[in-house]
């Protein structure tokens, strides 16, 4: 991958799908489902398919106990385990160990999971004990499976699908995508005071995100009001607000007030930024850079910018334009 995180092909990756093909015509309405995710862009992605299938109130998600679990599953039944940090499968299976328990306490129509440790160990489990069992592959991987979906492909009584159709073949059916109901649409700028800017990070751990911050930092405007979510990113030279972690419900709130939303290219973030009508602008983290695992948050910048939800951050020659671009861009839904 070139070495410029914002240059992205748009042919690389399809449009609308052609076939219409939506969540509900694999899982059906209303199914009541033991949801096993980790948290962050998995868990926000469950939780936006249970939206588009239809919410069951006996449904059970097992997930961690951090504030976006707090606030997304609030009045929900859960089940919180331990922190299950990526490609942990020490913590992984001490985490299906309990999965395993709950499954076998109740019935489920599906046990369905979006990844990503945490499926590794308990999905597999949950199948072998005759719980029809689902592996969703995440929206960010647009030209195949992530390392969790390749060993969920081999395990025995697990159904995997895809979001892309480009991609989807026997082994790997075709689901939808949970991007299929909204569309970009020009925004009325109000010429007033003061632009509000919400930058988030995510709070994915080990993973600091410098580049991010510089390149933010060399197109905001003086007079920007700006608060930052910069999860272990630690900076002491930012100006406005700055926090390592906000709740959900706060989180809410500054996308909703925000005239501008920059974020990394991360799932959850990119969601709460669509739910909220904002098309954020996008800085991907690269594996090279130490800023994460490897470079799936490409594949869902590509994506996104194909279907103008979002724009790119050139964080080697950052450009304020951009900014401008993004901040007369709304999301609305296609079934308003």
């Amino acid at each position: 991958m070139a070495s410029n995180s914002s240059v992205f092909d748009s042919s690389a990756v399809s449009g609308t799908p052609a076939t219409g093909r939506s969540f509900g015509d694999s899982l059906g309405s209303h199914p009541k489902i033991l949801w096993v995710v980790s948290a962050g862009g998995h868990l926000a992605q469950a939780h936006r398919i249970e939206g588009l299938i239809g919410r069951n109130p006996d449904s059970l998600w097992v997930t961690s106990d951090v504030p976006q679990s707090q606030s997304l599953l609030a009045g929900r039944r859960t089940h919180f385990v331990d922190y299950v940090a990526s490609r942990d499968l020490v913590g992984a299976i001490r985490a299906s160990s309990q999965t395993s328990r709950l499954a076998a306490s109740e019935k489920f129509d599906f046990c369905v999971s979006t990844g990503a440790a945490l499926a590794v160990a308990a999905l597999p489990r949950v199948a072998l004990q005759g719980v029809p069992s689902v592996y969703i592959e995440s929206i960010a991987r647009s030209t195949g499976p992530s390392l969790t979906g390749k060993l969920m492909r081999y395990a025995p009584r697990v159904r995997t699908m895809t979001q892309h159709e480009s991609w989807a073949n026997r082994t790997w059916e075709y689901a939808g995508s949970i991007l299929d109901d909204v569309m970009p649409t020009k925004r009325e700028v109000a010429q007033r005071g003061r632009r509000k800017v919400f930058v988030t990070l995510g709070t994915i751990r080990p993973y600091r995100f410098d580049r991010a911050v510089d390149a933010v930092l060399a197109c905001l405007k003086p007079d920007d009001d700006v608060s930052w979510q910069l999860g272990i990113t630690t900076r002491d030279d930012l100006p406005g607000e700055v926090f390592s972690e906000i709740s959900g419900a706060e989180m809410k709130d500054r996308f909703a007030k925000a005239d501008l939303v920059i974020a990394h290219a991360g799932v959850g973030s990119i969601l709460m930024s669509l739910e909220a009508g904002k098309a954020p602008v996008l800085a991907v983290r690269q594996g090279a850079h130490r800023e994460h695992v490897d470079d799936h948050q490409q594949g869902i910048a590509e994506l996104m910018a194909s279907r103008g939800l979002a724009f790119p951050l050139d964080l080697d020659n950052p450009e304020a334009n951009i900014f401008d671009v993004a901040a007369s861009t709304k999301v609305v839904s296609t079934d308003a």
